[in-house]
C-alpha cells in the first residue's frame, strides 16, 4: 500500500480537539498510522490579529487513491466549520496531502507533491520526526533556525493515535 503523509493545523476554537478528531478518521482510512508531535506556530500570512496554529504532520499506509484521500480532508474540513472566505485565514481544521508515495500530480485542485512543503518550517518539523530522509539536511538553515519570518515553531506534545 503507498505510504501518504498529510499536514494537519488548526487555529480556531478547541485547536487539540479538532486534530485528534482527524486523526482518528484518518486513522480509518488506513494501517501504521504515525503521528508527530504538535507543533505551535504564529500565522504565516493571512489577516492580522489570528490566533496560533497548532500543527503535526500525519502518516499512513493506504489504499484510498489520491482523489479519495483530497475529498476525505475537505469533508473533515467542513465538518470542523471551515469556510474557506479569506486566503489564509484563521480555520479550525486545515488538512493537506504533502505526499502519495512517489506519486507527482499536477491538477488544478491536486498537487502532489505539496508545493509549498519545502517552504514551511511547521510541516518539515513534523514531517522530519517520521521520515527524516524525505527532508532536505539543510532546511533549518534555509529556513532560519526554527523561525521563519513572523513563524516560531515549538513543539508542544502530542497526539495518540489509536
Amino acid at each position: 500500500m503507498p505510504r501518504v503523509y498529510l499536514a494537519l493545523g488548526s487555529n480556531l476554537g478547541d485547536r487539540l480537539a479538532e486534530l485528534s478528531a482527524a486523526v482518528a478518521s484518518l486513522g480509518s482510512l488506513g494501517q501504521e498510522i504515525r503521528v508527530s508531535g504538535l507543533y505551535e506556530t504564529a500565522p504565516v500570512g493571512g489577516p492580522p490579529g489570528q490566533g496560533a496554529y497548532l500543527n503535526c504532520v500525519v502518516s499512513l499506509s493506504t489504499s484510498a487513491a489520491p482523489r479519495l484521500l483530497l475529498e476525505l480532508a475537505q469533508r473533515l474540513e467542513q465538518e470542523a466549520g471551515r469556510v474557506r472566505t479569506v486566503r489564509n485565514g484563521p480555520r479550525p481544521l486545515d488538512v493537506d496531502i504533502l505526499l502519495y508515495d512517489d506519486l507527482v500530480m499536477d491538477e488544478p485542485d491536486l498537487v502532489i507533491p505539496h508545493p509549498r512543503m519545502y517552504e514551511r518550517a511547521f510541516v518539515l518539523a513534523p514531517l522530519e520526526e517520521l521520515a527524516p530522509e524525505l527532508v532536505p539536511d539543510n532546511w533549518r538553515e534555509r529556513l532560519g533556525r526554527g523561525a521563519v519570518g513572523e513563524e516560531v515553531l515549538r513543539r508542544v506534545g502530542r497526539i495518540e493515535s489509536s
